[in-house]
Formats: C-alpha cells, structure tokens, sequence
C-alpha cells in the first residue's frame, strides 16, 4: 500500500472520528446506532480500513450530518487515484512501462483515447517511436534502453488485430505537425497513420484546428473499458480507477468526437499534412 494512500486514508478516517466525535457519542455507541460491530468504526475512523460509499452514507447519516457526505465521497475518491512518478517508473528504463501497457491493452476490450501533442503509441512507427523514447530519456534523466522499449511497443501494437478488440482513438491536429523526429520519419508515421485507418478494429478520428469545438482538448487520456483511464503529466502518470473519474473522461471523450472527421475526410487531412513535408 502506498504511502500516499496510508495517510488520505487516515486523513479520511480522522474527518469520520470528528463527525462521530460532534454527536457526543463515544466508539462502541456509535456503532450500536449503526448496527456495525465496534471494530469497524474502529478501524475506518483510525485508517486501518478503506470505507465504501455505502459506509460513508451510513456514518454521515448517524452523525447528523447529510450535507459532509459529498466532501467525505470526494475524499474517497482521491483514495482510488493513483500517481505514478515517471522517475520511479523509468528507473530501470522505459521496457517495464510498455510492458504493463501491453497487460493492461491485453486485459481490455475496448480501448478509447485522446491524443493532443503526439501520435497514440499504439499507432507509432518503430523510428517515430525510437525518438519518442531517446528524448524522453533524455528529458527525464532516466536510463536508455531505447531499443528494447521499441521491441514492446511494437509487440503491443499486435492487439490492432484482434477482432476481439476494439480501439477508438481521436488525434487533435495540431499532433500531426508536431515535429520531434527528422522529415522522413515524420512523413513515414504519417503514412502509416493514414493506413490503420483501414483496420477492421480501429475507429481513428482526426480533430481539425479550426473545428468548433465544445470543449477544448486540454491533455491527453486513454480509456480501457470503464474501469481506467489513465493520463499522463510531465512527472507523474495519474491511474484512475473512481467512477465519478471515469464518468468525467467519457464525458470528454464523448464531446470532442462531435469535431472529429473520420473515414476518407481523415485521410486528406493526414494528407495534407504530409504534402506539406514536401516544402519543409
């Protein structure tokens, strides 16, 4: 358990023992006015065990105080986020995160994501993706095996053609222009860009620059079903897991499709860009 989650848990649990505390009532009553064993209010008010919503209701009820139960669900829910530093992560390399990539895209049926500054990995040629890896090496400071990161993003990218599977994926524009690799690599990933179009389980959606939209794309995210989204920061990546959380991002997900273009009119977009290569 992290140490992180250890002490929002305590925190959570010395709100509860104030709550409790402002009824006047001690533990062992508390408890028998919740029809609960002693031990549980024990435990959840001392972060010894993590509450449900059901229990948060229940103790926010007893106590008298209804209107502490969005501030105690709230609570929960930073619980069930969990945040990965990227040092702690690419410690040993980037192998070992391409490698839970491909359990978690192997555990999941349909995947859904948003990609605003870069190509989605899944996508990703192995030289387009071989400069993703050297820089981010280098800009974190962590070790390079380069070669080895590519081999599994690759190997990850063999769920594409799972009829099993299902990947729906939105690119803002400004990420098709985004140079971080010389001309020839850039234009060969735009290629390949243009034909996963084609693929029988990819739904790709291209977001133009001057599209109205509803809600700007502000990050990137990835969906896997409706049990994880997971977005990625500068230092940290954030897991989460909380249905309100998960709600939020479908949400996003569900607004910016509403400017996205797909089919043959993706296609010429991706294809202007990549004629533009011609006079860089």
């Amino acid at each position: 358990m992290s140490t992180d989650f250890q002490a929002g848990r305590e925190a959570l649990g010395a709100r509860l023992r104030e709550l409790r505390a402002d009824t006047g009532l001690n533990g062992k009553d508390f408890a028998a006015l919740l029809s609960w064993p002693a031990s549980k209010v024990s435990r959840l008010q001392n972060g010894k065990q993590t509450p449900s919503v059901a229990d948060l209701e229940a103790w926010a009820t007893a106590a008298g105080r209804p209107e502490a139960l969005s501030e105690l669900k709230g609570r929960l829910s930073g619980l069930e986020t969990t945040y990965r530093s990227w040092r702690r992560q690419l410690a040993v390399g980037h192998r070992s995160r391409q490698e839970q990539g491909i359990a978690e895209t192997a555990a999941t049926s349909r995947v859904r994501g948003v990609e605003v500054v870069r190509i989605p990995g899944l996508f990703q040629t192995p030289e387009y993706a071989r400069y993703v890896f050297e820089q981010n090496a280098e800009f974190r400071q962590t070790p390079r095996d380069v070669e080895a990161a590519v081999r599994a993003r690759i190997r990850r990218q063999e769920a594409l053609y799972d009829p099993d599977k299902q990947f729906e994926f939105l690119i803002y524009e400004p990420a098709l222009h985004a140079r971080t690799s010389p001309v020839p690599v850039h234009a060969a990933q735009l290629d390949r860009l243009m034909g996963v179009i084609g693929l029988d389980t990819v739904k790709l959606g291209i977001i133009p620059l001057g599209a109205r939209l509803r809600r700007a794309p502000s990050h990137g995210f990835w969906i896997y079903d409706r049990r994880l989204v997971i977005v990625e920061t500068i230092n940290t990546e954030m897991w989460l897991e909380d249905e309100p959380s998960v709600e939020l991002y479908e949400r996003s997900w569900e607004w910016l499709t509403e400017s996205a273009v797909y089919g043959e009119q993706a296609q010429r977009l991706i294809g202007r860009v990549r004629a533009a290569l011609a006079f860089s």
